[in-house]
């Protein structure tokens, strides 16, 4: 089978790279091995939250203090500035649609109660404008009884700090219990799949307006929007005092609803998306990569003028290690990284651990490496990438679109 361009990896950085050749007119194929990271999604994407340990309030203007190893760095601060300004159009065209911009960052709350910078925040979460304090005085925090991934003593505990006096309560409906005799059932993506009928979120209403009718706001997990926002817009539109979301312990709702629309909108426009399929191996000829071999096709080649390799890092798979090395695991491609082991982390937990910033080695036009060789229709984005930090700098998401957009970019040019 033969592709304009195969992109390795079904995530963010590889959807929304397939997504942006797709629109330019190319034939394309995503391999990917599993479920992605976006089942993890809090909500939000970061651009970059944090440098040098220090809070960012306006991501573009601190990209350059960035180390000249950092995919921002590579890009440089105009190619990242443009492409930032591309993000929001570029998703509201699938029916995604963000509070924020790239200018300045904003907060999210956490599931502990604390508050992060970020970018873009999914519609229907709350943004925080400032990082000192909240817009509310008195906060309703309902949870759905016997869920256990949502930790209300925790959230009271850190809106408190910031001097929100909160009330903790618990409902159930008849649809809930049903799933609550089999603790493994209650999940978050199965409570989502309860309140996408309406009239179970019908039922939901009264209990809001009368548990919150003293707040400033009713504080409920993220488990509303499966497939879409329709039912947290109806829930919102039907009660008489504000809601905030606040995101849950995995799998996310909102990730999972990303990931359903990116890959959805992918396949109208004609991509090939194959789900649970692992690459196995590639063909080189020289520093040109001809062909790969996937588990499921066997014996059959699929070939492509360029190949984008957006895998993920340790937690995907992209990266993989054994005592002595880190290494990628697909064509063995040149990786950065320590090779003595005993510096890989820091004995203090809390600290950046420098093996977060391992990745696969590219030149300035994000090939790939082998051999200290360019490959040249080998292409590199998103956490597979080496010299950044996602944890420590908040800055995973970005990465992971403004290198694939930069990516398609470059193929589409060719």
């Amino acid at each position: 089978m033969k592709f304009d361009t195969i992109i390795i990896g079904g995530g963010l950085s590889g959807l929304t790279c397939a997504i942006s050749l797709s629109k330019k007119g190319q034939k394309c194929a995503v391999i990917s091995a599993g479920q992605s990271a976006l089942h993890f999604c809090s909500g939000s994407f970061d651009l970059l939250g944090y440098s040098n340990g220090s809070l960012v309030n306006e991501p573009l203007k601190a990209i350059a203090s960035l180390p000249e190893t950092h995919p921002y760095s590579l890009l440089g601060a105009d190619r990242v500035a443009s492409l930032t300004a591309s993000v929001k159009p570029f998703f509201s065209e699938m029916g995604i649609t963000f509070h924020g911009d790239e200018s300045r960052n904003h907060f999210r709350i956490t599931p502990m109660g604390g508050l992060k910078p970020t970018w873009l925040t999914l519609s229907d979460f709350t943004p925080i404008e400032t990082a000192d304090s909240l817009p509310w005085k008195k906060a309703a925090i309902l949870n759905v009884s016997g869920f256990l991934d949502f930790h209300t003593a925790f959230i009271a505990d850190g809106l408190e700090k910031f001097g929100v006096e909160c009330s903790i309560s618990a409902f159930s409906l008849p649809e809930t219990d049903r799933i609550r005799k089999n603790p493994s059932e209650m999940r978050s993506s199965n409570l989502a799949r309860i309140f996408e009928e309406e009239e179970t979120l019908r039922k939901l209403v009264p209990i809001v307006n009368e548990r919150g009718k003293d707040a400033d706001i009713v504080i409920l997990p993220s488990v509303f929007g499966l497939f879409s926002s329709r039912s947290m817009e109806l829930l919102k539109s039907l009660t008489s005092v504000p809601i905030c979301l606040l995101p849950a312990i995995p799998p996310s709702v909102p990730g999972i609803r990303v990931q359903y629309i990116i890959r959805e909108y992918f396949r109208h426009l004609g991509g090939i998306y194959t789900l649970g399929d692992t690459v196995a191996s590639g063909k080189f000829n020289g520093d040109v990569l001809k062909s790969i071999s996937t588990v499921n096709q066997g014996d059959i080649e699929l070939k492509a003028d360029n190949f984008v390799l957006a895998s993920g890092s340790f937690f995907s798979h992209g990266l993989a290690a054994q005592y002595k090395c880190v290494y990628e695991p697909i064509f063995n491609l040149d990786v950065v990284a320590d090779a003595d082991r005993s510096s890989w982390c820091d004995s203090n937990f809390f600290e950046s651990q420098p093996y977060m910033s391992y990745g696969v080695a590219t030149d300035a036009d994000f090939h790939a490496k082998l051999g200290g060789k360019s490959i040249r229709n080998l292409y590199v984005a998103g956490s597979v990438l080496s010299g950044f930090n996602p944890v420590k700098e908040s800055c995973g998401a970005g990465v992971s679109i403004l290198t694939a957009l930069h990516v398609a970019d470059l193929i589409a040019k060719k």
